[in-house]
């Protein structure tokens, strides 16, 4: 067997290592022991602040809201509760950015969750109800009721319909003209 030697191997995986180190302070950005062990360490902390950027932001939208809700004499979980009850979906992000962009929207948001924790406003129930395409409405033409249409003037579709009802098979990968010629030959 002969003899295989991994240095190109060796030097990509090394290389792809230190570009990603590119920039690290000391011997990090050079020396590949070091910097795979940086890059490894930079890697998963990446992952997990990605995570905890999203609790982080989560935790900001929601003390925002209550900021907002505390001017407007108002508690977050009695704002929350009550646009449950009052069946309103808005996320916390949305809510957030009204309460920072536009304050007068925001207290007419509190009226409703007042409202819905007092019961004036009640959920309204939608059903769901399933979505019906509209069918496709496809003029069909009788080549033997009405021998004065021109076969060349109708569309692919409507030349198959009038191929079928004339009882001919096997025309799906037939071209407009090929299926003119077939209809004229089954028509005499």
């Amino acid at each position: 067997m002969p003899r295989v030697r991994g240095n190109v191997q060796t030097r990509a995986r090394r290389k792809k290592i230190l570009k990603l180190a590119k920039g690290y302070f000391g011997s990090k950005h050079t020396i590949y022991k070091t910097a795979h062990e940086q890059v490894m360490r930079a890697l998963a902390y990446a992952y997990r602040d990605r995570k905890q950027t999203k609790r982080n932001m989560r935790k900001l939208w929601i003390v925002r809201i209550n900021a907002a809700c505390r001017l407007n004499g108002f508690k977050y979980s009695l704002l929350i509760n009550g646009l449950m009850k009052a069946g309103v979906v808005v996320n916390r992000k949305m809510l957030a950015d009204l309460a920072y962009n536009d304050p007068k929207g925001f207290t007419a948001v509190v009226e409703v969750a007042k409202k819905g924790l007092s019961g004036e406003i009640k959920p309204q129930v939608v059903e769901a109800k399933p979505v019906v395409q509209p069918e496709k409405v496809v003029a069909k033409v009788e080549v033997a009721a009405a021998p004065q249409v021109e076969l060349e003037s109708l569309t692919v579709v409507q030349l198959k319909e009038v191929a079928q009802g004339l009882g001919l098979t096997g025309l799906s990968g037939l071209k407009k003209a090929e299926l003119v010629e077939a209809i004229k030959q089954a028509q005499k």
